[in-house]
């Protein structure tokens, strides 16, 4: 996997505030909407809400090797405001990471052990009656927090995988006909093994296209799984990577900021464009039944967004584009029969067609 560092950021410049992919135009900028930033502008809010990633990443890092991809994936998704599906056989540390990502900005976190029997209630809370005080109080379920881990989400039936649609996509929770908003920031990261593992559900196709990205956990190289093994087994109990020995680097209040941030990055028409020319592609493309959403287009230039602040920069690069798209796309393609049969996979047919859509000059 590589290792992308986070650069030192340039000298600031005024904050650009169109946005071409919402539909308005850049002001502060002297290029024209289609034509890319020739230089490396930025803001001190972006240089501010680098050095905060760049502290979550480190303590990450301390206690969750040979993924370095995936960290920086998870790092986008949660200034990006999204949610993340990780993906992974058992035992290659997806609840690990999401452990040491809540402990290293201290927001509350909550988790959900997916089971078969577990009902939706026990996700979203119930009302019941207080008999000291004759009346009926809401007890509130996990999803009231700040990071949420759905654990081996694909264990449950859908009609359980279901009660988490409407919190994710709008952040907020219906008990008996009352809306309860939930506060922010709010990410939801669900784990689930390979659908060909016994006792699984697969997701249903709405809601999995509530999760920004699809992320897949491989097995670590020969060395990186040796150091794993040699300072896990090295602390009390076999806890030596315990994601509660990391520190915690910031608060809740820098995540919204640096969400904040990623929001005015710079995306010119042109970037756009091909954002949303890679994703029409799928439509079109042999071998695919059904392609991506408009969604899906949306989803490239936001993760773009957020590789471009994790980067330093204040403006988006058809790079970054290229870069989000197989994890933002992945899970929102559906292969032919034909294609399956041949062994052909979602990212390799991806990967053709990235390399088939011309990007913009820069």
């Amino acid at each position: 996997m590589t290792d992308p560092s986070l650069p030192p950021t340039p000298g600031a410049t005024p904050t650009p505030e169109g946005d071409p992919a919402s539909g308005s135009e850049p002001t502060s900028l002297t290029q024209s909407p289609g034509q890319l930033p020739s230089g490396p502008p930025t803001h001190p809010d972006l240089t501010k809400c680098g050095e905060v990633l760049a502290r979550i990443r480190t303590q990450i890092l301390r206690v969750f090797y040979g993924q370095d991809e995936l960290v920086d994936q998870v790092l986008a998704a949660l200034i990006t405001g999204g949610h993340v599906l990780i993906e992974g056989k058992p035992g290659l540390g997806k609840t690990h990471l999401v452990l040491a990502l809540a402990k290293s900005f201290g927001g509350d976190f909550g988790r959900i052990q997916f089971t078969p029997d577990l009902m939706p209630t026990d996700i979203t809370g119930h009302t019941l009656f207080d008999m000291s005080s004759q009346t009926f109080r809401v007890r509130r379920g996990p999803v009231f927090t700040n990071l949420l881990l759905a654990d081996e989400i694909n264990r449950a039936p859908a009609k359980t995988q279901a009660a988490l649609l409407e919190v994710m996509q709008e952040t907020q929770v219906t008990i008996d006909g009352d809306t309860m908003k939930l506060t922010p920031p709010f990410m939801t990261l669900a784990t689930q093994n390979p659908i060909e593992q016994d006792g699984t559900y697969p997701l249903p196709e709405a809601q999995l296209d509530r999760f920004v990205m699809k992320l897949l956990v491989d097995y670590p190289t020969g060395e990186q799984e040796s150091r794993i093994v040699q300072e896990a087994a090295g602390g009390p109990g076999g806890r030596g990577l315990d994601p509660g020995s990391i520190e915690t680097v910031c608060t809740p209040d820098d995540i919204i900021k640096a969400q904040a941030a990623c929001v005015s990055i710079e995306c010119v028409s042109a970037v756009a464009d091909y954002a949303v020319a890679i994703v029409r592609a799928t439509r079109e493309a042999a071998g695919i039944s059904i392609g991506a959403g408009t969604r899906g287009a949306i989803s490239l230039i936001r993760i773009g967004k957020s590789y471009a602040l994790l980067s330093g920069r204040a403006y988006l690069t058809p790079d970054d584009i290229k870069r989000a798209a197989l994890p933002v796309l992945r899970h929102r393609i559906t292969l032919s029969a034909e294609s399956t049969m041949t062994g052909m996979t979602q990212d390799n047919t991806l990967r053709a067609i990235v390399d088939s859509v011309l990007a913009p000059r820069q």
